[in-house]
């Protein structure tokens, strides 16, 4: 299957609905008119996503006061979300792409290299998608450290 386009700032963000932490689904459409902070991450639990998580959790009360809407998004399963949430105390949804459909739609599941060995997996990335639904700016490849307050910049900007 080809890969989409790689998505550049002013592009429409792609809708997905998901399952998500707790039960039910969760839209793009849900968060029409507001701004919203998805940020795909490859694993629940792990050091890197652990530390991304608790970050944007520590600034939620920020993203609010900048009318800023926070998700997270792995292939991991809603029960495994669950835990994550409940381990971590995290306020803010998590949505399961277990299928892999918003995560490909957003041209992030990619080919990856660790040890010499290839495998598909997410590429940590974070859009920042204006009340308009268009992506206002996309961090590729992210490094953990001071990356959520930098998002909240941007997010206050927007």
């Amino acid at each position: 299957m080809a890969l989409p386009a790689s998505l550049q700032d002013g592009d429409p963000a792609p809708d997905f609905t998901l399952g998500r932490d707790g039960g039910g689904t969760l839209s793009l459409s849900d968060f029409k008119g507001r701004k919203l902070v998805l940020y795909a991450y490859p694993k629940d639990d792990t050091p890197g996503c652990t530390q991304e998580a608790i970050a944007f959790n520590g600034l939620r009360k920020e993203f609010a006061a900048a009318d800023t809407e926070i998700v997270g998004i792995s292939p991991d399963p809603v029960k495994r979300h669950d835990k994550f949430k409940a381990k971590h105390g995290l306020e803010f949804p998590l949505v399961a792409d277990d299928e892999l459909l918003a995560l490909q739609a957003y041209g992030i599941w990619v080919e990856k290299s660790m040890y010499g060995r290839t495998y598909m997996g997410v590429e940590r990335t974070t859009f920042l998608i204006g009340r308009d639904g268009r992506i206002a700016r996309i961090w590729r490849k992210v490094k953990v450290a001071g990356h959520a307050e930098e998002v909240l910049a941007a997010a206050k900007a927007l």
